[in-house]
């Protein structure tokens, strides 16, 4: 079938209509081609939709034809305008789609809103278009921010005191409610306030504004008539959540918040889990230990308490004077805030224990009230089902939740690029529907169409005269300088490929490979050389040795470069990183030796050497993978990074609302370091009980701070638990959620890498099988071998011969070696195929090339995904060791009686279970040996025991050595390593024995 020759040229995507490509067909000629200079014609496209719309023939635009383009038919002409007209009216219901699918706004307008107010009322017309003005938002966001600023920059003092600045803040904090209470009142009004769809107070973040200015307006209120103890102002650091609405918008954060907001229906169950355990494990406490806190040791005469920092004392501990005396009226630990005396206290004293953070502490105040026979049963189990069983399932339920939100974001945009494609083959259905049709429509035209479409044939010189003419205008001279530069710089370029192969080789080769991580190992051990006060010899030789190895990576990176190229060497991740460390390195030893930097600059310069460090990484397979997935989830690592610090900025701020100033307790007394006084001082506080380090102590303080567990200030622990909940538990789980996530990713790639390397030799060995001529397989056969070889060209002969070597993409050989009753190894016909292709030169530079080429895809690292597991990786059941055919302690065949006895003795069930239950009871026997009294009648009879035990496990091993050989041969008793601690166990037993009996005789 013949095209246009237009359409032919211009090689349109399938997603491009007719009409687009056949107008730029026409229209790229330029003025000159088209309409001559200045003219313009009317393009291609509305020649077509004109004539399409008349119904008559397609006439072509003025000006000179394109040389190139044969003159349309008819039939072309109407097909191709209806075609085009087709596009034009698709494109435009899709357009119109777009638009009717378009982006709705968030908030619908109801027709009216607070009962009165119509979409035509002026007053809700400038409001929706004041709420709708994007500038409007950003006067908001900017607004929040200053807030948060005025929020950080407040000093918060004890007893109400004041300075300049914070009565200056307090000034401005009324333009922020003001500017707020406007913005809430605009938007109640343009969308209404509650009882429709779309209004205000439907949305999660206008409620939240909406309670922090009534609470804004209140406690203004409430200062003004005098009422300060009623101030609520704390809560206005809330209004920091507000630019949680900006984040929200990343699609990395998104992915984030979904993970955590999905997850919140399983953790709420988890949640319950856990205050079920803590109600149980409180009311046991309550039960077992309700008063017995209060007792510590008083001076009988004065009644004065004996130690500056009491503690509990009973049935554990005692006191020790006569004159003293264990007595209640203590407030009890921690100024009374670690006791089981209430429900609300023993909870929180769990909830303690439960964290991990001071439990021991707990644990012993316990044991020297009670005593120390059984509360640690209390306590061990309450660690391991609280803390070890029902907290860890918060880490699985967040990174399956993980885990499923990305799998749900990477099928969204799979569903995309399949909707994609199938436009692409609407738009080519389409297309090929109007070719056909143009081709039914006049179909005798084709033939006048072929004779126009031949190309002119161009003029050659038919005589030598042609060419002597271009010879006479140029010098001879010129024409020998020519072919004698052209001479030199082929060779050049022939010897340069030569050296860049080479180099490749080189650099690719396993010797080159050691010897680039002995160096890594080497730079590393002289970097940990360095120490405070080191001799002047160590430090000379630590700078030359510094100097060599920048030298040696220095000539690594150029040489890379020279094998790979510049595009080649960068780009890949790896490759990039160690050009900066070896710059960074260079530039270390120049500003030394010139002294043009300070010490201080040079000193951090030199830290780069550690980065030498992470060039293992390169030539780690596995480790290169996990760093690989990792970077590729930086974007979501650095998303939940800005998470986790605003949510860090709102507790640091509430905490300075709530405790600013207020950890003063006593005059003389030292401030606790971990305080709410400053901003700085704040996000460390927060940080610290983040990551669980004395969080309790804190929380101590700030009850102490409200007046104790006797008043209502105990209820501000509320802060601190629940801080630690949503920034331990939550927060930091997600960090350990994206971790498990890179692990099975890297695992993944790690098996994929490995599959394409053995499809990778596979290909190059089946290249090599099929590049072999049969003259130079007949020249070089295997040494004692017979080799024959066949030409075939039938396939279909043997099946089954390729199935090894031949990669799916593969084409089957003609020539094929049939290698008759030889048991040759793999590696013996590698050599032969490694000697045969040295011969041939052509061969390497097409394998080199090759190489080059795949270069980028193995220094690139894209996650595949990994193919099912083979039966060979399942657990199978294990089956009775047979006896090795070798014999054993060169007595013993594997045919003789006494040898097959043993081997029947130490396989049987009854054998097993007998070294077991010895194993089991030797163990409980070393646990109940007294260590303070050696020579203790009971330390007497466990020795004999031990005696015992020893002797059968000894009887044992000589059985297993009869029955499998000790060493020599495969399979034999000592190739186990559990076996080889077992003969390490028993061995260090006899020497003691051993030692024993010497001093034993002498005594």
């Amino acid at each position: 079938m013949a095209f246009p020759q237009g359409l032919n040229d211009e090689r349109q995507p399938y997603n491009s209509s007719p009409s687009k490509a056949y107008n730029r067909s026409a229209s790229d000629q330029g003025p000159s081609q088209a309409g001559g200079e200045g003219n313009k014609t009317p393009s291609q496209s509305q020649t077509l939709q004109q004539a399409f719309s008349q119904g008559g023939p397609i006439t072509q635009p003025p000006g000179p034809p394109r040389r190139d383009a044969a003159p349309l038919s008819s039939a072309w002409s109407t097909a191709l305008a209806a075609a085009g007209a087709a596009g034009t009216m698709s494109g435009k219901g899709r357009v119109n789609k777009r638009q009717v699918r378009g982006p709705v706004n968030a908030n619908p307008r109801p027709p009216r809103a607070l009962f009165c107010l119509s979409l035509k009322n002026p007053i809700r017309k400038l409001c929706i278009s004041v709420v709708e003005w994007k500038p409007f938002e950003i006067i908001i966001l900017l607004t929040i921010f200053a807030n948060c600023v005025a929020l950080m920059v407040f000093t918060p003092y004890p007893k109400g005191d004041s300075n300049d600045i914070n009565e200056a803040l307090e000034s401005v904090e009324y333009v922020f409610l003001v500017v707020f209470t406007l913005e809430s009142i605009m938007k109640i009004i343009a969308y209404g306030f509650i009882f429709h769809s779309g209004a205000y107070l439907r949305s999660g973040w206008n409620i939240l504004d909406f309670v922090i200015v009534v609470v804004g307006l209140i406690s203004t209120v409430l200062s003004k008539v005098n009422l300060d103890k009623f101030d609520v102002k704390a809560l206005r650091a809330f209004r920091v959540l507000r630019p949680l609405r900006l984040v929200s918008g990343v699609p990395s954060l998104q992915v984030v918040l979904n993970s955590i907001l999905r997850a919140m229906v399983p953790l709420l169950h988890i949640g319950l889990l856990v205050i079920f355990v803590i109600i149980i494990y409180a009311i046991i406490g309550l039960e077992l230990f309700s008063g017995e806190m209060h007792k510590t040791c008083f001076y009988n005469d004065t009644g004065k308490r004996v130690m500056e920092s009491p503690k509990p004392c009973g049935k554990g501990f005692k006191c020790g004077e006569e004159n003293e005396i264990c007595r209640p009226f203590w407030e009890g630990p921690n100024d009374g805030i670690t006791n089981f005396d209430n429900f609300g206290l023993a909870m929180l004293t769990v909830f303690q224990c439960v964290t991990m953070e001071g439990w021991t502490d707990v644990l012993y105040d316990i044991n020297d009230a009670v005593g120390s026979e059984w509360p640690w049963i209390y306590f061990i189990t309450l660690i391991l089902l609280g803390s070890f069983f029902v907290l860890n399932l918060v880490l699985g339920v967040l990174s399956g939740e993980f885990s499923k939100e990305r799998e749900k974001a990477k099928a969204r945009g799979d569903f995309q690029k399949l909707r994609e494609k199938q436009q692409m083959e609407e738009d080519l259905r389409g297309y090929l529907d109007w070719i056909v049709q143009a081709e039914d429509i006049e179909p005798d035209n084709e033939e006048e169409e072929e004779a126009d479409e031949k190309p002119t044939p161009k003029h050659k010189p038919t005589s030598e005269t042609d060419s002597s003419e271009k010879t006479d205008e140029l010098g001879s001279g010129e024409i020998q300088q020519q072919t004698w530069w052209h001479k030199k710089s082929r060779r050049f370029f022939t010897w340069n490929r030569r050296c860049r192969r080479a180099s490749r080789r080189l650099v690719k080769s396993q010797a080159f490979y050691w010897l680039v991580i002995v160096l890594v190992f080497l730079n590393t051990g002289v970097l940990t050389s360095e120490h405070y006060g080191q001799e002047p010899w160590l430090e000379t030789f630590q700078d030359v040795a510094n100097l060599l190895f920048v030298i040696l990576f220095t000539l690594e990176m150029l040489l890379k470069m020279y094998s790979l190229g510049f595009q080649g060497y960068f780009v890949s991740l790896f490759n990039r990183f160690d050009f900066f460390v070896v710059i960074c390195s260079i530039l270390e030893v120049v500003l030394k030796y010139t002294k043009v930097m300070p010490p201080l600059g040079v000193s951090v310069l030199r830290c780069a050497r550690l980065l030498r460090i992470f060039k293992v990484t390169r030539y780690w397979s596995s480790l290169r993978n996990l760093v690989a997935s990792l970077l590729n989830s930086m974007r979501s690592i650095a998303s939940l990074l800005l998470l986790l610090f605003l949510f860090i900025v709102i507790f640091a701020l509430l905490g300075m609302q709530l405790f600013g100033g207020r950890f003063n307790f006593e005059e003389t007394a030292e401030k606790p370091r971990s305080n709410f006084d400053t901003f700085i001082q704040s996000l460390i506080t927060v940080f610290q009980i983040l990551t669980g380090e004395d969080w309790n102590v804190v929380m101590y303080d700030g009850i102490k701070a409200y007046g104790g567990v006797n008043t209502i200030g105990v209820i501000i622990c509320l802060y601190f638990v629940f801080l630690f909940i949503c920034g331990n538990y939550i927060l930091l789980n997600v960090f350990l959620a994206i971790a498990v996530d890179n692990l099975a990713d890297a695992e993944s790639l790690t098996e994929a890498e490995k599959e394409k390397e053995e499809e990778k030799e596979r290909t190059k060995s089946l290249r090599r099988s099929k590049s072999r001529s049969p003259s130079d397989e007949k020249k070089e056969p295997l040494d004692g071998e017979s080799v024959e070889v066949v030409e075939d060209d039938d396939d279909d002969d043997n099946p089954k011969r390729y199935d090894r070597e031949r990669s799916p993409d593969s084409v089957v050989s003609e020539h094929r070696v049939k290698i008759h009753d030889v048991d040759t190894t793999d590696t013996e016909v590698d050599e032969y195929r490694r000697r045969d292709r040295d011969d041939r030169d052509e061969d390497d530079e097409d394998e080199e090339d090759e190489e080059e080429r795949e270069e980028g895809d193995e220094e690139t690292h894209t996650t595949l995904s990994a193919r099912p597991r083979r039966m060979s990786d399942l657990n199978i059941k294990e089956k009775k060791q047979p006896i090795p055919r070798a014999t054993s302690l060169f007595v013993f065949s594997h045919t003789n009686k006494f040898r097959v006895f043993m081997h029947k003795v130490c396989n049987h069930s009854y054998f097993g279970n007998i070294v077991l239950a010895c194993i089991l009871i030797s163990s409980a026997m070393l646990a109940a040996e007294d260590p303070l009294d050696a020579n203790s009648a009971r330390n007497k009879i466990l020795n004999n025991f031990d005696i015992f035990f020893t002797t059968v496990f000894t009887i044992e091993i000589i059985i297993k050595i009869i029955a499998y050989g000790l060493i020599l041969h495969k399979g034999s008793f000592c190739r186990s390593a559990f076996n080889l601690l077992d003969i390490l166990v028993v061995t260090v037993s006899l020497i003691s024995f051993g030692l024993k009996q010497p001093s034993h005789i002498c005594s």
